[in-house]
């Protein structure tokens, strides 16, 4: 079932009805998601201001998946910013070239 969140408060309302009937203790999910106890209680009271990206590894530890409904419009750009967003990523970690080997530039590293 999709349901609508419009708030960090429907989302920690969400997430603690999903811990409870899954029979799991705050604290242990908190442990498992590599959390503190306390940003799970604010998660799961709705705090305003609460860090998207751990949000995001509590929601993969209980296996909750969040989506958008993104307009038709927004999908090639979205697209294109991924596709970029992936090659800088790439480039990042690709290694260097050791010191003193010319790079594809024909200049030295």
């Amino acid at each position: 079932m999709k349901t609508p969140i419009a708030s960090v408060q429907e989302l920690g309302l969400l997430l603690r009805a999903l811990r409870q009937s899954s029979g799991v203790r705050l604290d242990d999910l908190a442990a498992s998601a590599g959390v503190s106890k306390q940003f799970m209680t604010d998660l799961e009271r709705g705090k305003p201001t609460i860090q998207m990206g751990l949000v995001l590894k509590v929601l993969a530890e209980i296996g909750l998946t969040l989506e958008a409904d993104t307009p038709d419009a927004a999908q090639p750009a979205l697209d294109r910013l991924r596709a970029k967003a992936q090659a800088k990523a790439l480039a990042a970690s690709a290694p260097a070239a050791p010191a003193g080997v010319a790079d594809v530039t024909g200049s030295e590293g």
